[in-house]
């Protein structure tokens, strides 16, 4: 992995989710219901975590999961 590479996907990063109210934002309905899979180091293994939450929850449209660098 090149030096420019690893600055992106090096990090710490949040996988959360919930239902939203419209499928194209991000504005949740109940932010105390929301669904937080937890923090990671690295771009990937928060991408891996978002992908294993999303897909529970595939056949729901109104359920959204984001993954949110920290820094």
């Amino acid at each position: 992995m090149s030096e420019a590479s690893s600055k992106v996907t090096k990090g710490l990063f949040v996988v959360f989710g919930g239902k939203v109210t419209d499928t194209r934002g991000k504005d949740f309905v109940d932010p105390k219901e929301m669904d937080v899979q937890g923090f990671y180091d690295s771009y990937d293994a928060a991408l891996a975590a978002w992908r294993a939450a999303s897909q529970m929850k595939v056949d729901d449209a109104f359920t959204k999961y984001v993954i949110v660098r920290l820094w």
